[in-house]
């Protein structure tokens, strides 16, 4: 599985921003997706997931209410919609890809490349 995230860049507290990942194959629709991040100094921790199907979703603590995550299968895209961003949710954020759900553990088996988002207070 190929993946292709996209969307970072920098941002003022409290504004949005959507990042989006592509994915290569024709079976996007089998793999749970979702995020991880790594901010400066910090271990990579999990930000949201997706079922397969659409069915489930999965979000840390810290972006619940804030952040949400779809996917359109027929685009191969999954998206993470970042709300009233904080300075805290500076990091590199990663897409990812499991079979059936995304969760915190174990670690996905795939991932993309990583998108910076910078939000400056």
């Amino acid at each position: 599985v190929q993946l292709q995230a996209s969307g970072g860049g920098l941002v003022q507290a409290g504004s949005s921003l959507r990042l989006s990942c592509e994915t290569s194959g024709r079976t996007f629709s089998t793999y749970g997706m979702g995020w991880f991040r790594q901010a400066p100094g910090k271990e990579r921790e999990f930000v949201a997931g997706v079922r397969y199907d659409g069915r489930g979703t999965s979000y840390a603590d810290s972006v619940k209410d804030r952040f949400i995550i779809s996917r359109e299968n027929v685009q191969n895209t999954v998206y993470l919609q970042m709300n009233n961003l904080k300075p805290e949710d500076t990091a590199v954020y990663y897409c990812v890809a499991s079979a059936i759900m995304v969760r915190p553990a174990p670690r996905p088996p795939y991932w993309g490349q990583g998108t910076l988002v910078t939000v400056s207070s």
